[in-house]
């Protein structure tokens, strides 16, 4: 087989409107280039986990033997990390793979039950490989975690191999056509090589040679992260063009009496549930490129050596999935409420949605978790810029002084200089927001230690406002990302329509937020009352360019698969003969009426 070093060109992409990202090889494999495009399938972790963790950690003899064969699924793998009794804590994790000189093999054990292999997709019946992450010990010493290429089952006959217990976890609130798995391994030997070494290294007498950095063990975690932030985008982007195109069809009551019905999109009420969850679907499109760009240079970077901003990469991921995925499995459900009992229905979509993104919020990470992670490093960068480091990338406004000076106080003791009308003034004001919260988390944790708290009681009795810092630090990143992601649209008309978007994103999040800004004294009460009407005024603007401001995000009738969100806007005929395909209506008379009913009246 050829070198992959030597293969044509290898690049990443992304398949419109899938969770997927797969690799294009150059001439092309026989893979299918997508299984389904817009629901979870069993081979969603060969391509999304498995084959990018090859890539991200094997070494050029690792990839000539599992690259390949992975690519044209004769390989099929997942990714084995959750186990029953750990997940986002992953220091945590029990699974040992303990290196054995004399014969040059790691064996594998699971040595409780919470200790088995539990969650990991395409586990339970698809995958013959695993990568799992195990405990390293060697030379009598724990490494800490590390990444194993592990057979499960015969490559011929797909009965699982000496040693393997694998099997279905059962059915779960979605994703059922996912054979999420378990895997409890029993003394199972693998060779040396088939540790992944391209940083980390194990030598055949067991010397253990450390990586450069850490947390390179978790780049796939980190690249699943920066994806979920698209996912969003794109979970949010759907259910905002089911409910918006709905919302123009269903007529409603009346707003004057004897007039008829209007439409229900033209209700301030309709509007103001809908709109800014639609300048949210945009922020978090931009978010989610920008993320991926990130993502890539950084990887670029990390492949010549560069880890520097490695660190900062793994605190914006953890914050911005959480961020993203609770403000988004919230407005999923606005979007399906706000379609009245029809949204209740599958034939909206809005259900399926629903269930298939919720599992993102304790996925790859869960939430809280997440936005403690991020709060860690945004406490290290305030301390350092304190002690008068200048700090870079997305938390440099840390280092700012006028910044750090900024206390909680009432309005009345400082004015306020707010344009409430200009978005670099607003994204300054999320940047105060954000500084005075990480002070205000930093100094809660410097408190507790006056108490004669140790450190870890003293971070987690400051829990609550670690989080809130994490929050406000990740919706200034969005705001000013969206704010500068309007600086290169050249049309005038686009740029009109999306910074009206962008200015009902703030302000909605300021009066969401308000309490925040008011204890900060960064704005006044009249200021919100002001915000509140400006925000009444947007949605009038952008009523005329809703329906194109979803049609803009180009899902076509089959990848929504909504009745209610149909291009062509005829709704209800299509829900009629939707119900009508009901497996109920196969027959006129359910053999139930037979086995049940009519016995029952005879009784009578």
């Amino acid at each position: 087989m050829a070198s992959i070093k030597n293969s044509p060109c290898i690049s990443c992409f992304t398949f419109p409107n899938s969770h997927l990202l797969i690799f294009s090889v150059h001439p092309r494999p026989a893979l299918p280039s997508c299984v389904h495009p817009s629901r979870p399938e069993p081979l969603d972790l060969h391509l999304g986990m498995f084959l990018p963790t090859l890539l991200n950690q094997a070494t050029s003899e690792q990839m000539d033997r599992f690259f390949m064969p992975a690519w044209n699924l004769e390989i099929i793998g997942t990714y084995a990390q959750t186990e029953m009794g750990h997940g986002t804590h992953l220091r945590g994790l029990e699974t040992t793979a303990t290196y054995d000189p004399a014969t040059q093999e790691f064996v594998l054990n699971s040595p409780t039950v919470s200790s088995i292999k539990w969650w990991p997709g395409g586990l339970g019946k698809t995958s013959n490989h695993a990568i799992v992450l195990a405990q390293l010990y060697t030379q009598g010493n724990c490494r800490g975690l590390h990444a194993f290429i592990v057979p499960i089952r015969d490559m011929s006959t797909h009965v699982p191999l000496p040693g393997i217990v694998v099997g279905d976890i059962g059915p779960k609130f979605g994703f059922s056509e996912v054979d999420n798995g378990f895997l409890k391994l029993e003394n199972v030997r693998i060779p040396r090589d088939n540790m992944l070494m391209k940083y980390a290294k194990v030598e055949p007498d067991g010397t253990y040679l450390k990586p450069p950095s850490a947390k390179l063990t978790y780049g796939t975690m980190v690249f699943i992260r920066s994806m979920i932030v698209g996912e969003s985008a794109k979970a949010l982007a759907k259910s905002c063009t089911i409910s918006i195109r709905y919302s123009v069809v269903r007529h409603q009551s009346e707003i004057r009496a004897g007039e008829p019905e209007p439409q229900i999109l033209d209700y301030q009420t309709q509007q103001y549930k809908l709109f800014p969850l639609l300048a949210m679907a945009y922020a978090f499109t931009f978010v989610g490129q920008y993320m991926q760009a990130t993502y890539r240079r950084i990887s670029g970077d990390i492949s010549q050596g560069n880890f520097s901003e490695l660190p900062e990469l793994h605190a914006l991921s953890a914050g911005l999935k959480a961020f993203t995925t609770w403000a988004t499995n919230s407005a999923i459900e606005v979007c399906r409420m706000s379609c009245g009992g029809h949204g209740y229905s599958r034939s909206s979509a809005l259900p399926d949605i629903y269930v298939e993104f919720t599992p993102t919020c304790t996925y790859e990470g869960e939430n809280t978790v997440m936005m403690l992670q991020t709060a860690r490093y945004l406490v290290k960068s305030y301390r350092q810029a304190k002690d008068g480091q200048q700090l870079s990338g997305i938390v440099s406004y840390l280092s700012e002084a006028d910044h750090r000076r900024v206390q909680p106080q009432p309005v009345a003791a400082r004015p306020t200089v707010v344009d409430i009308n200009d978005l670099s003034s607003l994204v300054e004001v999320y940047k105060l927001r954000a500084a005075i919260l990480v002070e205000l988390a930093a100094k809660s944790i410097q408190q507790e230690l006056q108490h004669r708290k140790c450190q870890e009681d003293a971070w987690n009795n400051s829990a609550i406002d670690l989080v809130r810092a994490s929050d406000a630090h990740c919706h200034y990143v969005v705001v000013k990302l969206f704010t500068d992601k309007l600086g290169e649209i050249g049309d005038t008309a686009i740029h009109s329509v999306l910074s009206t978007l962008a200015l009902l994103y703030a302000l909605n999040g300021i009066k969401l937020n308000s309490g925040d800004f008011l204890q900060a004294g960064l704005l006044s009460g009249p200021q919100v009352l002001q915000i509140s009407v400006r925000i009444k005024e947007l949605l009038s603007q952008l009523r005329p360019n809703a329906v194109a401001l979803v049609d803009a995000f180009d899902f076509n009738d089959k990848l929504l698969n909504s009745v209610l969100g149909r291009y062509d806007g005829n709704v209800y005929e299509n829900l009629f003969e939707w119900a009508r395909r009901s497996p109920l209506n196969s027959t006129e008379v359910h053999e139930s009426f037979h086995k049940y009913l009519k016995p029952l009246r005879s009784k009578l």
